[in-house]
């Protein structure tokens, strides 16, 4: 990927988590070839932060599939598992999913994988190796049981 590109943690082939994302970002991933974003991130997060609407002209413009899946670690359900799920399952590779940080996202994605039986402390491991902390991924699951 081009130096400009965003910092992406593959955790999977062709699934990727990375941090805020903005208009340059999202050109950057365009130019590498990928094909969806999910977006974690509530709108009004951070001042100055990207809209989500602004964000998906932009994706969109560049063919690239684009989805909104706000989270927060208060507000996180089964119903935001499910959906990030279905995306996951269904959309084109490469993926790049993205909040603040990329731990919320890394996080949606482990619980989609606990779904298909991935042992959860071997998903920690993997987002640790990316220097992305989901120790309370166990937890977690447990309270979205």
């Amino acid at each position: 990927m081009p130096s400009s590109s965003p910092a992406l943690a593959e955790l999977a082939p062709g699934l990727s988590a990375a941090g805020k994302l903005d208009r340059s970002d999202i050109d950057a991933l365009a130019g590498a070839g990928v094909r969806t974003i999910i977006n974690n991130r509530p709108d009004g997060e951070d001042p100055g932060q990207l809209p989500a609407a602004d964000a998906r002209r932009i994706a969109e413009g560049h063919g690239i599939a684009y989805h909104h899946i706000p989270v927060t670690a208060a507000s996180l359900s089964r119903a935001d598992v499910d959906a990030f799920a279905a995306v996951l399952a269904t959309a084109p590779t490469p993926i790049v999913f993205h909040c603040r940080s990329g731990t919320r996202s890394a996080l949606l994605w482990a619980l989609a994988r606990m779904r298909d039986g991935a042992d959860p402390l071997a998903l920690v491991g993997e987002a640790a190796r990316h220097g992305i902390d989901i120790a309370a991924l166990p937890t977690i699951a447990a309270r979205l049981r």
